[in-house]
């Protein structure tokens, strides 16, 4: 991608974390027969794409707070996803290997975006 089209947001590592969770997750719906659960998948592809969402709309904003609401937000999507993940695993729609996978892309995204929030917090109060 040209640097000179870059947004702050896309700088952001927990920003392409999301991304790629989410290029994960919709691929594995895609897989799905199109007559089941179809207001569950709605709900993952709307909650596993808004996680980005969220960090980039919040990037936008002009004070730290507004960002950390938004960080929040996209960490209650993320919770979401896995309250899905797990779900379609009982329903064996995904499988274990699948529903690991959502959760180690979950987990390191998590652990970033706290950080993120402490890190802004910090700023914050300076």
């Amino acid at each position: 991608m040209d640097e000179r089209f870059t947004f702050e947001f896309e700088k952001l590592d927990v920003w392409h974390l999301a991304i790629e969770l989410a290029d994960f997750v919709l691929n594995q719906l895609e897989g799905f027969p199109s007559n089941r659960h179809y207001r569950l998948v709605n709900q993952m592809e709307g909650a596993v794409a808004s996680i980005a969402q969220n960090i980039a709309e919040g990037k936008g904003r002009q004070h730290p707070k507004e960002f950390i609401q938004f960080l929040y937000i996209a960490l209650g999507s993320l919770f979401e996803v896995l309250t899905l993940t797990e779900i379609f695993f009982r329903r064996k729609l995904f499988t274990q290997k699948q529903a690991i996978t959502i959760r180690e892309k979950s987990s390191v995204l998590a652990r970033k975006l706290y950080g993120l929030v402490n890190s802004l917090k910090r700023i914050d109060r300076s």
